[in-house]
């Protein structure tokens, strides 16, 4: 969803410099990266500041604009999205095969951050449905001062700690699986800031009804406190949550989707034990 300001570096160690520079060259504070804030700060300020400024993003499909907000006291960016968009039957992609009554639209964007809440993995921007000029949209905190995981991949950064940096990746791939997120193969939108921290965008084709997984082969290890959040997970959670967000057979895909997700996991530890497949 969020086109960032990307960075070129050739070591780890200069990641941070790279940050620090590139913000004081555009005027911004120099600690800025990442995020400025989350929780409930970032929602209110995302649903109240007033918009200063607007601008095409200039890249993806959907048409999204980046805003400046101010509250009067501090301004920040964020990604606005406003596509709605749904087909019937079978949608061809060149290249990347079909999809069954596509479906694109802003209000995945929301579900995702408050999915990503509920399960405590912090990898969403704060996001919030508002109405700018007559218009609804999913209102999303930029992410400032990062790569992508394409960029990172394409110019051998290596991340600082290996086993860390790979058991956070089992996650991200356990939340697009969750999501059916048919555009969990573009690595652009998995943002990584100069601490080597995780953020991901852009669920807007993701959270369709289908009662299986997009690609099982893509769930190998499992974290233990992620599968008690999916174990945790109950109709009348996400109903409140995710309900003004997905239709009921959303919902219904969802769950059926972790169900598979928790056996699968269930099945690989008795296939090759606790060691080699649980982490915490």
């Amino acid at each position: 969803m969020v086109s960032v300001r990307t960075l070129s570096p050739r070591r780890p160690l200069l990641l941070a410099v790279v940050v620090l520079l590139a913000t004081r060259a555009e005027g911004q504070s120099p600690t800025t990266h990442g995020l400025p804030f989350k929780g409930e700060e970032a929602e209110v300020f995302l649903k109240t500041a007033r918009v200063t400024e607007k601008k095409p993003i200039g890249v993806g499909v959907t048409h999204a604009e980046r805003l400046t907000l101010t509250d009067g006291e501090r301004s920040c960016r964020a990604a606005w999205k406003t596509i709605d968009e749904r087909r019937r039957g079978v949608t061809s992609f060149p290249g990347s095969g079909f999809v069954v009554d596509f479906t694109d639209s802003y209000k995945h964007e929301i579900a995702a951050y408050e999915l990503d809440k509920l399960l405590g993995l912090d990898f969403v921007p704060p996001t919030v449905e508002r109405t700018l000029d007559g218009k609804p949209g999913a209102l999303q905190l930029w992410v400032e001062g990062v790569m992508t995981e394409w960029e990172r991949s394409k110019q051998k950064v290596e991340p600082p700690d290996l086993e860390a940096w790979n058991d956070t990746m089992y996650k991200v791939r356990l939340i697009h699986q969750l999501t059916y997120n048919s555009d969990y193969r573009n690595i652009r939108n998995v943002l990584i800031d100069p601490e080597f921290r995780i953020y991901l965008i852009d669920f807007s084709r993701a959270f369709y009804p289908q009662p299986f997984l997009l690609e099982q082969k893509e769930l190998k290890r499992f974290s233990r406190s992620l599968l008690d959040s999916l174990k945790r997970l109950d109709r009348a959670q996400l109903d409140e949550k995710l309900g003004r967000s997905l239709g009921r057979p959303q919902i219904d895909g969802l769950l059926k989707r972790r169900d598979l997700i928790v056996s699968l996991a269930a099945r690989r530890v008795a296939e090759q034990g606790e060691a080699t497949v649980l982490y915490p």
